[in-house]
């Protein structure tokens, strides 16, 4: 290993500049894989929301997305059907204050023991869940206690009240009574709480003239059909088939042709940001590739005088390979770094209030620092193998 920086230390320009080629393309490579995997992660949790439930919400064209709170008992009629919750889902913050880099904040209705039938469990990094009828109380998504600087105990009025907004905006006082630990998607971004505090929030929302017209307390946005736990994405696409032919007035979508559109628009996304990245990546490649052969061409006697001396093949190519994988390895240990401290400073750009656009995962970091060291090492692969070729008294006698 000695000989090696040795031999890289003998043109430390143009191994500075092979190692910045390197450096360049695995600051892409990371930055936009950190992209993706943000990305992909919000993506993730609607792929498990999706493949768990049936969504049901009103037909399209009809004037209002309500929904009578009364369709709960047809739908749990539905051959198949486990359980049935209605779904309310509010702005937190309908001014939309501060930059809005990620998915909305939303007053999201709980809905206790779903997990028993396959909804993702939300697990708490403090205080607990939302007791059975409780009033006034919510579980904050990690991202939104951090923005509002609350943690289990403390007072919080939700909507949120945008900056010069009229001060007769409705909001309510909820008690924070726990805090979801961060799931790096928008989860974080949520508030919980239960049904009826859901529905006394959505009638603030509602125009006056509905407002006046219609009962909050009899009404829903939509429902949430679960099968029993386990049930496959053709079981739950069945269940959603006899929704529509059955149930009136309803229209419930099919878990496994929402779960292939997120896939679809995630596996997109990851081949244009990493497609970007790689480019760049390729580039510093072959840099590495020309770099191995120059130093091939300049060490010609040293290679002849070692196979003169016995060094095998082998040897001979393992030796520059390594070398090659070396710069790898530098080159990706500080680009990895350099992407990985420009993606924590930008999420962290809005102070409270964090864009938290990045995800750096374990995954991550194997695939760039594993694809550098390998790159180049494929890289210096064919200047290896020239320099194994090479006859030792023909490369004794070159001047």
């Amino acid at each position: 290993m000695r000989e090696i920086f040795r031999n890289l230390a003998r043109r430390k320009v143009r191994s500075a500049l092979t190692v910045s080629g390197i450096v360049i393309g695995i600051f892409a490579f990371t930055t936009m894989g950190a992209l993706a995997e943000h990305f992909n992660s919000l993506l993730d949790l609607g792929v498990r929301y999706a493949g768990s439930a049936v969504a049901v919400s009103a037909p399209a064209g009809v004037q209002t997305s309500l929904l009578p709170l009364a369709k709960a008992k047809e739908l749990a009629r539905v051959p198949g059907v486990a359980a049935v919750y209605p779904t309310y889902t509010i702005q937190a913050d309908p001014g939309g204050g501060g930059i809005q880099m990620g998915p909305p904040e939303l007053i999201t209705a709980e809905q206790p023991g779903a997990s028993a039938y396959g909804a993702p469990r939300l697990p708490l990094a403090g205080g607990r869940d939302l007791a059975p009828g409780s009033r006034g109380e919510v579980v904050l998504g990690s991202a939104m206690a951090t923005q509002l600087g609350k943690r289990p105990g403390d007072t919080v009025f939700l909507p949120l009240h945008p900056r010069g907004t009229s001060a007769d905006l409705a909001s309510f006082r909820f008690t924070v009574v726990g805090v979801l630990a961060k799931t790096g998607n928008a989860v974080d971004d949520d508030a919980y709480v239960s049904a009826s505090d859901a529905r006394m929030v959505l009638r603030s929302t509602l125009p006056e003239p509905l407002r006046a017209a219609v009962d909050v307390n009899t009404v829903a946005q939509g429902f949430a059909v679960y099968g029993d736990k386990g049930s496959s994405l053709g079981e739950l696409d069945a269940i959603a088939a006899r929704i529509n032919r059955q149930v009136p007035g309803v229209q419930a979508q099919q878990p496994s042709q929402m779960v292939a559109s997120f896939k679809s628009t995630g596996t997109t996304f990851t081949a244009v940001t990493t497609g970007a990245a790689l480019l760049a990546l390729i580039i510093g490649g072959l840099s590495v590739a020309n770099t191995m052969i120059m130093a091939v061409g300049e060490r010609v006697r040293e290679i002849g005088l070692k196979k003169a001396l016995g060094a095998h093949t082998g040897q001979v190519m393992r030796e520059f390979v390594l070398e090659a994988m070396v710069i790898g390895a530098i080159g990706g240990g500080v680009g990895y770094l350099l992407g990985l401290g420009l993606t924590t400073l930008v999420d962290n750009l809005g102070g409270s209030q964090p864009l938290d656009i990045f995800l750096v995962t374990p995954r991550l970091t194997a695939v760039v620092l594993g694809f550098a060291v390998a790159m180049a090492g494929a890289a210096g692969v064919l200047p290896a193998l020239r320099a194994a070729r090479l006859d030792p008294v023909t490369a004794l006698h070159n001047r």
